[in-house]
């Protein structure tokens, strides 16, 4: 069995404790006729997080929609090209959003002094996890970009 890395644990972590909120308030909604309105504050903003962890999982096994077609197609020079351009645009896209998430919370910290609705905490608490999980996908871009080049540089399938 294959160690696990640190993205993959944290979204087993993140996908259990939301899988517990929402089944505490199935339960609560059915034998007490209550609803907890916290859980879906907390819920949807560990979705956020789990779907950036996804992102840099997805990054690292590969496992994003491709354009295959006319990928394969190519000469090995253009698609070594093709897989640079892919990363350097990904690091692009995640740069503004990290910016504009960092920009927020500023905000929302010096500023504004937002609260969550439900459970009345800062909302930078739930968005500072977008730039901090982003670091899994800086990571893993880069290095797959790295790999996948070498890995056709020498003459290895992709």
């Amino acid at each position: 069995m294959r160690k696990l890395k640190l993205e993959e644990i944290l979204a087993i972590v993140i996908l259990s404790i939301m899988a517990i909120i929402d089944f505490i308030n199935v339960l609560s909604r059915y034998i007490f006729h209550i609803s907890f309105a916290a859980t879906e504050e907390i819920t949807v903003n560990l979705f956020v997080w789990l779907t950036v962890i996804g992102i840099a999982i997805a990054f690292e096994r590969g496992s994003h929609l491709g354009m295959n077609t006319v990928f394969d197609k190519f000469p090995k020079s253009l698609k070594a090209v093709a897989i640079i351009i892919s990363g350097v645009l990904a690091i692009f896209i995640f740069a503004m959003v990290d910016f504009y998430a960092i920009k927020d919370v500023i905000r929302d910290m010096t500023l504004y002094h937002s609260r969550s609705e439900a459970l009345n905490i800062p909302v930078w608490i739930y968005t500072i996890g977008t730039p901090i999980f982003s670091i899994f996908v800086f990571k893993n871009v880069i290095v797959s970009t790295i790999k996948n080049v070498k890995t056709l540089l020498t003459g290895g399938v992709k």
